[in-house]
């Protein structure tokens, strides 16, 4: 069983579109995961548009991996240190803490994560 950040269950991030480095709907992880991909976000137009000029393009459909892009609203497990990064450029996503894997606590505080909360912010 998955935990969260909060110290209960992993509750899925999203189903449509399909996340989590493992495709099964949460920010599941393992030692394969070198990315991290932990952190369960609602993305925005703003972040997407950071992610790409980062070298991320979260937006384009990608069909050869079953990829449809991204739109702002969508739920995404996120790199840690993507949403780390994003962070301190003032274009962190709002964070779903349920969804978001402890593993995340490696990479950023929980007090970050908190103040980024979907629930605490909007």
């Amino acid at each position: 069983m998955a935990f969260n950040v909060l110290g209960t269950t992993l509750v899925p991030c999203s189903y449509d579109p399909l996340t989590g480095f493992y495709r099964d709907g949460c920010c599941n992880t393992a030692d394969d995961d070198t990315g991290s991909h932990v952190v369960c976000v609602k993305v925005t137009a703003e972040f997407l548009a950071y992610s790409a000029s980062r070298g991320n393009d979260l937006s384009t459909p990608r069909p050869e991996y079953r990829f449809r892009g991204l739109k702002p609203g969508d739920r995404w497990c996120l790199c840690a240190l993507r949403w780390r990064e994003a962070l301190v450029a003032g274009m962190a996503p709002l964070v779903v803490l349920e969804g978001t894997h402890e593993r995340a606590l490696d990479f950023v505080s929980l007090q970050a994560l908190q103040a980024r909360a979907l629930d605490a912010v909007g």
